[in-house]
């Protein structure tokens, strides 16, 4: 028996879905525990829409307007959560460069630290109030009790290898066709369609577990190094006149457009590494991994 849900042979493929729906509900409820930090229960609590989404898109066909109003809901939700995730980036972006040389002192550096923490601070106090974690709740019950009522029962794999393939194709058609004079907000598109495609394949997992569990970890990895790129995009509007750290400008945008340039030719390398197949042939191997499995 697998550790979580997911499509096996042995498990009529509706049912199997809504297990999977059923224990991302739940992760979602657990992340926001109220004995946990809010900056940790608004970073898992994100996480856990993203895998919500990516299910709902993967049934988008099947689902109708019932699961494209719950993809909407969900990412309005994860949108009202930004401001605390914005400065979370930003201290990650700044983590990122001073491990890379950046040429700043160590006041300045401490100085830059402490005013992203304010902000992040000021966003935490304000995004998960008591009635907003009520309101959270509520919004997952009602998810929870659509869910038993979704139209997957007469579903079989090759409905799930078709959508599991178009996702896989989606990413694939988003690779810029110049990485470097790629703008940050393709990339940015990139990378949700590879979050959606890494969160997708956790459901055939048990299928071919250490061929999957190696697919996924380098959607993972290319999921990190844009995610990183898109942290210091964060950071950089941060340093922009009349921001709050405007004043050290001068000595910050060469290292962030460094970084920026490295984290994409990484990117890069994963990507048509990946990403190599067509989705025909990706389908193909999804196909014989059902027909093996089990």
């Amino acid at each position: 028996m697998p550790d979580k849900p997911s499509l096996r042979p042995d498990l009529a493929v509706g049912e199997a879905l809504r297990a999977v729906a059923r224990q991302v509900l739940a992760d979602a409820r657990a992340a926001l525990g109220a004995e946990r930090p809010d900056a940790e229960a608004v970073h898992d609590f994100r996480r856990e829409m993203k895998r919500w989404r990516s299910l709902l898109r993967l049934l988008d066909p099947f689902l109708g307007e019932e699961g494209r109003r719950l993809r909407t809901e969900a990412g309005d939700v994860a949108r009202s959560l930004g401001g605390a995730r914005d400065a979370q980036s930003a201290l990650d972006a700044l983590e990122d460069l001073a491990g890379h040389g950046l040429e700043i002192s160590e006041r300045s550096l401490k100085t830059v630290r402490a005013r992203i923490e304010d902000i992040a601070r000021a966003a935490e106090t304000t995004v998960l109030s008591g009635d907003m974690r009520v309101g959270l709740m509520a919004m997952l019950d009602a998810a929870g009790n659509s869910l038993e009522h979704w139209p997957v029962d007469a579903l079989t794999f090759a409905d799930m290898s078709d959508r599991l393939a178009r996702g896989f194709g989606a990413a694939r058609r988003e690779l810029p066709p110049d990485w470097a004079g790629a703008d940050g907000e393709h990339l940015h598109e990139l990378r949700k369609r590879v979050v959606a495609h890494r969160y997708q394949m956790e459901t055939v997992e048990p299928l071919w577990p250490r061929y999957a569990r190696m697919w996924i970890n380098e959607a993972q990895r290319l999921r990190e190094r844009l995610g990183k790129h898109q942290d210091l995009l964060v950071f950089e509007k941060l340093i922009a006149p009349h921001q709050p750290l405007a004043h050290w400008r001068a000595r910050l945008a060469p290292a962030i457009s460094a970084r920026k340039a490295a984290h994409v030719a990484v990117a890069k390398r994963l990507a048509l590494r990946l990403f190599v197949e067509k989705p025909r042939a990706f389908r193909r191997k999804l196909d014989v991994m059902w027909e093996t499995g089990g």
